[in-house]
């Protein structure tokens, strides 16, 4: 690692890239921030880019360009648009690290710009995986980058792997918080309103993987982000509720030992890891108060209940383009909802009746998944339309 990081940080205005940006504060001898994007905060942005001085900006909307153009101009920081933008400014020769904070399949193209430069990417956008982890292995395997996870489950079974020979890992156990409904009788699902389902319990995330949360749907797109990641099949990645999110994760060994990373839940912890390894920097980060610790409490996932894991795992058994069609299904019965066009408990059955009826392929490029991805949101929509579910 060198001793001065060359960052670009992709989606800088949401909940992971401003975190992201406090690490940076905090080590300012140890970062150079390159690049800054966003999909349309561009007073956030510019803001950003006054402090931070990066050589570019990105920007996904066009009204946004034209603010920032005129709120930097003099600075020399070059203003890029849209998707074309996002690439680039993620293959940077000046990059050495690339944050991948980018929420949902919006943030593919990127990170495979990004690892076909062979770049260290601290990857926070788990759908990159989910949708695309045969793509991404290849990169990996020809342009000799790295991929280092951020989410705080992935990051806990990362540390908890750290020395230990990969054969010998018996079971992956992702932990879960339940998210706010962990307790709720499911026959009152159909009167969750958005802002109950925002009201996580325990972290603070951008609105789709807090929506996410609450219909477990972020722990299956975890079972399938941990897949790619730690090269373990799906019968031995389980997922265990623990509402109060100090274990971030576990990973058992053949010989019957069982490893847990703990922590309070700071995400700025897993992500200054991903930076920092394979080194851990002195951080003034919270610290557990063991003495106030009384009790950590564990149950099974009810797959009735919260029907998306179950999903997500059907869809990482059926392999091929499947996941990518649960991706997307999920993305646009979420955006419907969080809108006030559908019913929460109508996410889970818009995403099964789509999935039952897409064939599954197996997966060949980038072009292949965004017609999968197309295809599959405009089903969500006609479904939604036509009330068929």
């Amino acid at each position: 690692m060198p001793d001065c990081q060359r960052l670009a940080i992709l989606g800088s205005t949401g909940s992971i890239g401003t975190q992201t940006l406090e690490i940076v504060r905090l080590f300012p001898d140890r970062f150079r921030v390159v690049a800054l994007t966003a999909r349309s905060n561009a007073a956030m942005l510019a803001r950003q880019a006054r402090e931070f001085r990066p050589r570019c900006v990105v920007i996904g909307a066009e009204e946004g360009r034209r603010l920032l153009e005129e709120e930097l101009a003099g600075t020399g920081i070059r203003v890029l648009y849209g998707q074309e933008g996002l690439c680039e400014a993620a293959a940077l020769d000046e990059v050495d690290t690339v944050m991948a904070g980018l929420v949902g399949f919006a943030g593919l193209e990127s990170v495979l710009s990004a690892l076909g430069t062979g770049k260290k990417v601290a990857l926070a956008n788990k759908e990159t995986l989910v949708v695309a982890g045969a793509l991404v292995r290849q990169r990996l395997h020809e342009n000799g980058g790295s991929l280092i996870p951020v989410d705080s489950e992935h990051s806990a079974i990362f540390q908890c792997l750290v020395g230990e020979p990969q054969s010998r890992v018996e079971e992956l156990v992702l932990t879960a918080s339940g998210g706010p409904f962990r307790s709720r009788p499911y026959s009152t699902f159909v009167e969750i309103t958005p802002e109950e389902a925002l009201a996580h319990p325990n972290w603070s995330m951008g609105a789709k993987i807090t929506i996410d949360s609450a219909t477990m749907m972020n722990k299956g797109l975890e079972v399938i982000e941990a897949h790619w990641l730690f090269d373990v099949e799906p019968d031995r990645i389980s997922v265990l509720v623990h509402p109060q999110s100090i274990i971030h994760s576990m990973v058992t060994f053949e010989d019957g030992s069982t490893k847990a990373q703990l922590g309070l839940p700071d995400m700025k912890i897993p992500i200054q890891y991903a930076l920092s390894y394979p080194d851990r920097w002195p951080a003034p980060h919270a610290r557990l108060d063991w003495s106030q610790l009384k009790q950590l409490d564990f149950e099974e996932p009810d797959l009735e209940k919260f029907r998306c894991l179950r999903l997500a795992y059907e869809a990482l058994e059926a392999g091929g383009t499947a996941p990518a069609v649960l991706n997307a299904a999920n993305e646009q019965a979420v955006s419907l909802f969080l809108n006030g066009k559908v019913r929460f408990s109508d996410i889970p059955a818009l995403i099964e009746a789509v999935m039952s009826d897409a064939e599954v392929e197996p997966v060949s490029d980038l072009e292949q998944l965004v017609a999968f991805d197309t295809a599959a949101r405009s089903a969500v929509l006609e479904h939604a339309r036509a009330g068929t579910i």
